[in-house]
This record gives structure tokens, sequence and C-alpha cells, in this order.
């Protein structure tokens, strides 16, 4: 017995180790399948998560993250980097001030999606359970759905064919003095989507929404139907 506890307590240590984070301020991260980690943090660095790899939450300042195929993590956040994940890739949240946000087919996230200056494109088959948010840039959805609101201020928004969103849409009024002329966002319905909440816009937007598509009371603008694949 006293050989056996003493064989037990000398692989503790190396166990621990095995799931301990990995944190650096300069350099590139890699976490490979076989290496299961807690938190991965960077400063100045990219993060590269590979395929069917566990990590816990993600965050980098200067550099971009990747998660590859079937890679789960945690909340995922970036402030100069883009984001992108992989197919059938698994994330609780996202979060990113400044970059790209790509999903490839089958992308889960059961939380939020939340951003500032970024581009947003969600893949055929990808889910994000919570809002879906930006401030400026398109957000994209193909044959997606999302369980929450869209939201943005100054970004355009394309709702492709078939995809779902159940908690509507929001355009804000943009906040603070410009002497810029501000652009008029472009909101765009496919054929077979649906829109099950409500769409608000408290500025001018140009609303097009294909007449096989479905959608929620409309409040701050005038639809425009289309009936082809697009309005152009």
């Amino acid at each position: 017995m006293k050989h056996h506890l003493i064989a037990l307590l000398a692989c503790l240590p190396l166990a621990a180790g095995a799931a301990a984070g990995i944190s650096k301020v300069n350099g590139s991260i890699r976490v490979t399948a076989d290496q299961p980690v807690g938190d991965v943090e960077n400063v100045n660095g990219s993060i590269h998560v590979e395929a069917g790899a566990t990590v816990g939450d993600v965050e980098t300042v200067n550099g971009s993250i990747e998660l590859a195929e079937r890679a789960t993590a945690g909340s995922v956040e970036s402030v100069n980097g883009g984001v992108r994940l992989g197919a059938q890739a698994k994330v609780s949240s996202i979060n990113t001030v400044n970059g790209v946000l790509r999903f490839a087919e089958g992308v889960q996230v059961s939380g939020d999606v939340t951003a500032v200056n970024a581009a947003v494109s969600l893949a055929k088959g990808s889910n994000v359970g919570g809002k879906l948010a930006n401030v400026n840039g398109k957000m994209t959805l193909e044959s997606s759905h999302v369980g929450g609101r869209l939201e943005t201020v100054n970004g355009d928004i394309t709702v492709g064919a078939g995809s779902r969103v159940d908690g509507g849409i929001l355009v804000e009024k943009p906040s603070g003095f410009t002497l810029r002329t501000r652009r008029v966002p472009k909101i765009v319905i496919g054929p077979d989507a649906v829109i099950a909440g409500p769409l608000k816009f408290e500025r001018e937007v140009e609303l097009y929404v294909s007449t096989r598509a479905q959608i929620g009371p409309v409040t701050g603008a005038k639809p425009i139907p289309f009936s082809g694949n697009d309005p152009d």
C-alpha cells in the first residue's frame, strides 16, 4: 500500500502541470490536440489551437486567434487581431475590438459574439446562442442561426438564404458629434430567411426584404421588397 501511495503522489505534479495554462508576453502560442491545457494568454503574439484540442479561455492583445476544426475553448478575446474558427469548433463566447471574425461550417458559440470594429461572417450550419453585435463592420449570415439579436451602429447586415435570427435586429443611432457624412447601412434579408423578433432602426437604413422571407414588426424603416437572390 505504501509503495502505491508514493507512486500516486509522484504522479500528481505531472497531472497538475498537464492541466496548467499557458501565458506569454512575446511570441506565438500553439496548442496541440494531445496537450490539454487551461487558460491561454498572450500579449504580443498569435494563438493557434490545433484540430481537436481543448483549452480554457483564450486571450491575446496584439495577435490573431485561430481554433482549428473541432477545437473547443471557453471565452475567446482579442484586442488587435482577427478570430478564425474552424469547422465544428465550439466556444462559449467571443469578444474582439479590431479584427475580422470568420466562422467555418458548423461552428457553435453558446453565448454572445461582440465586436467593435470587425466584420463578422457565419458559414453554413453555424450557431450563435446569444446576440451578435458590432459597431462598425459588415455582418453576413449564410444558412446559419443566431438565438439572440443582431445589433450594429454603422455596419451592413446580410441575413442570407435559409438563415434564422430569433431575437430580431437593432440598428442603433450613432452617438457623439462628427462633421463627416454618415453612411447609410444596408440591411438585406434573403430568401427563406426568418427574423422572428422585431426589426428596430434608430437611424436611416436601406432595408431590403425578399418576398420569400419572414420578418417581425418593423419600426424606423420601410422595407423594399425584392424577388431574386439579392436586391442587386
